[in-house]
């Protein structure tokens, strides 16, 4: 925990914490909340390494009672039982563990049809909320924001490598329907970002340029790591 005299940041755009990153996270939900009673679009979708904070994991089951429709791709610990009539069935969760090591943190907000969208340093875990400094920064860049959700919806549609956490613990791989393409989420980002190499630099040091260029996109979309 901090120690000594402190100064509490008041940033316009920037959340931190332990000062201001947990209430922020919480009102955004209580909007959906508030947006899923008047019969408003109400959703949330969560990328994170662990849930285990338990105040989050009741907002987000409130959220999910309201009618608040919640998706979350998780990598590591989840506390929260979801698909429980009554308590989380409007709650769906996936893992997906593969070749990259992610590391990521991407939190959308239906935000009354104008999606709010923060990359962050922190999981929701109480030791990132209230014991340790740490960054969410939203995403205004229109390009950038398209780009980020693009590869969010990437990982929440594979059917390869994801597993559907549900409340019996079986987690079992999400298989792909008759006639669905197979959707392999780290490979697909993969190809897309190789896509956007120039041609002239492949040409002239493809090795090198290809290692580096994906090194670079990978490090900070699929990792997308809190840069601000």
């Amino acid at each position: 925990m901090l120690e000594r005299r402190i100064i509490v940041p008041h940033c316009k755009h920037l959340l931190v914490s332990p000062f201001t990153l947990r209430h922020r996270f919480e009102d955004l939900i209580d909007r959906e909340i508030a947006n899923a009673k008047a019969g408003k679009t109400a959703y949330i979708l969560l990328k994170m390494n662990s849930l285990e904070d338990t105040e989050m994991v009741n907002i987000l089951y409130e959220a999910s009672q309201a009618g608040v429709r919640i998706q979350i791709i998780l990598r590591g610990i989840c506390c929260l039982i979801p698909g429980v009539e009554g308590m989380s069935e409007n709650i769906e969760v996936i893992s997906i563990l593969d070749r990259f090591l992610e590391h990521a943190r991407v939190y959308i907000f239906a935000n009354g049809g104008e999606e709010a969208m923060y990359i962050a340093s922190a999981d929701w875990m109480t030791r990132n909320l209230d014991r340790r400094v740490e960054v969410a920064a939203p995403i205004y860049d229109p390009k950038l924001f398209a780009e980020l959700r693009n590869i969010i919806d990437l990982q929440w549609q594979d059917n390869t490598k994801a597993r559907i956490i549900d409340a019996d613990l079986s987690n079992t791989y999400r298989s792909s329907l008759p006639l669905e393409s197979k959707v392999r989420a780290q490979i697909d980002i993969y190809r897309l970002l190789e896509k956007q190499i120039p041609t002239k630099a492949i040409e002239s040091q493809p090795f090198q340029v290809i290692n580096k260029f994906l090194f670079i996109r990978i490090s900070n979309f699929i990792t997308l790591q809190a840069i601000y």
